[in-house]
């Protein structure tokens, strides 16, 4: 079957790109499906513009030079590559070959498979405030350009790592940059909530959004309200960047026969899922003491493929070196 791939990865974000470099090393056929129509992921749809500063050995890089990069390396074994193609059923067929039919009736052929899919498909949490609606042009979820934003006054909304990086962000290109949060402790890492507060951005903790108004259709003013004391206030604003998280949804793989958690797909610690022959990695594969960061999904990529190796051909090494590897490093 000239169309049976070794390896199918499902997801074609930063760990799918990843594991599929991985993939060519250990000389596997080896094919990305991806559902949006490019790959990169969440990084791509919503921080494509944000500087990612957790990959060891990268200080910063934008999101979307990060996705370039893994996007050639990926492409360094020439792995195929569908975008636009959400899978939607998989079946283990008799001779343990899996079929995957994407949401168009498309039908794929793997011997084994890896899910990279993130968290699944993503819906944002919406601002909820009087003027929403009226102003919704200028209610952002994700930044493409960070240039639109040169000069104006912007409101930040949010309390974990990516309202605090997007305010640190824009603050040397904008106006004025304002952090609204209606907790009084940030989730985010703790240099970083030091760093913000030693900068110029404007923090308001124990606060949330109420209202937006405006001439017509052009925001001017951003109302506040103070969860402590009842007090609110009134601040310019140009635009309302929104992080209240998002909803995932697993959509039609909770229905595919393995074991899934709130969080993802359970897997032991070789990434394998309930089903043999499938694997997990990245922000949809759960176990205990899971991060869900990029460095780590970097990891958990090799050792699903490796497993995947392993699993058509027991008699292959179990890990495949790197190339800082030494003959003399082979036993201790």
């Amino acid at each position: 079957m000239s169309n049976l791939y070794d390896v199918t990865i499902i997801g074609g974000g930063p760990v799918g790109l990843f594991t599929a470099f991985y993939s060519g090393l250990r000389s596997l056929k080896t094919k990305i499906i991806d559902a949006e129509p490019a790959v990169g992921g969440k990084i791509s749809y919503f921080y494509p513009e944000k500087i990612i500063r957790d990959i060891g050995g990268i200080p910063a890089i934008a999101g979307h030079e990060l996705v370039k990069n893994l996007h050639e390396q990926a492409k360094t074994f020439q792995p195929t590559i569908q975008c636009g193609e959400r899978i939607t059923e998989l079946f283990k067929l008799p001779d343990g070959t899996f079929q995957l039919i994407s949401e168009t009736g498309k039908e794929h052929y793997s011997k084994t498979v890896i899910i990279a899919a993130g968290s699944g498909t993503y819906e944002v949490n919406p601002l909820e405030a009087s003027g929403s609606e009226t102003f919704a042009d200028q209610i952002f979820y994700d930044i493409k350009n960070i240039a639109r934003f040169q000069d104006k006054t912007v409101i930040v909304s949010g309390g974990g790592n990516s309202a605090i990086d997007w305010a640190q962000t824009l603050e040397p290109f904008v106006k004025e940059v304002h952090l609204i949060y209606r907790g009084e402790n940030f989730k985010g890492h703790e240099e970083r909530v030091k760093e913000l507060h030693d900068s110029s951005v404007y923090v308001h903790v124990n606060h949330e959004i109420t209202a937006l108004q405006g001439n017509l259709d052009e925001l001017t003013t951003c109302v506040i309200h103070c969860n402590k004391d009842g007090n609110t206030s009134r601040l310019s604003a140009d635009a309302i960047l929104v992080n209240h998280g998002v909803k995932v949804n697993l959509g039609s793989m909770l229905d595919w026969g393995f074991e899934t958690s709130d969080y993802g797909i359970t897997v032991n610690q070789e990434m394998e899922t309930t089903i043999p022959g499938i694997f997990a990695c990245g922000d949809i594969a759960n176990y205990p003491r899971k991060m869900r960061i990029i460095a780590a999904g970097l990891h958990e990529g090799p050792i699903a493929l490796n497993s995947a190796k392993n699993y058509l051909d027991p008699s292959a090494d179990e890990v495949a070196m790197v190339s800082t590897h030494h003959e003399s490093f082979d036993k201790i």
